[in-house]
């Protein structure tokens, strides 16, 4: 495996690690519901724009996964779309970057 891959395979373990952490000790330390979650992701103008942000890349990247997987018959990347939809777009793009450079064959 190459070294740029193994950086693709870390970083993908790291977005979901990282965020995971964070959003674990939030969860104990409030005891927060889904709903808490949500208006807590839009509770400052810093916060809503990174929320944003976010959530356009990530529609972005599902697009872009669908597409690249279709036009080259190339399915295992489509399993990034429930990464992108439940841990998040710091795991998903480096997992899909991972399984984008394998030798495919």
């Amino acid at each position: 495996m190459s070294r740029l891959r193994q950086f693709y395979l870390v970083a993908a373990v790291l977005g979901l690690l990282m965020p995971y952490g964070h959003y674990i000790a939030w969860q104990i330390g409030t005891g927060g519901s889904v709903g808490e979650l949500l208006v807590a992701r839009f509770a400052s103008g810093a916060v809503a724009g990174l929320a944003w942000d976010m959530m356009i890349a990530a529609v972005v990247l599902s697009v872009f996964v669908i597409h690249e997987s279709v036009v080259k018959h190339d399915y295992l990347p489509l399993i990034c779309l429930p990464v992108i939809l439940l841990i998040g777009l710091g795991c998903a793009l480096p997992l899909y970057l991972f399984l984008r450079s394998r030798p495919v064959g």
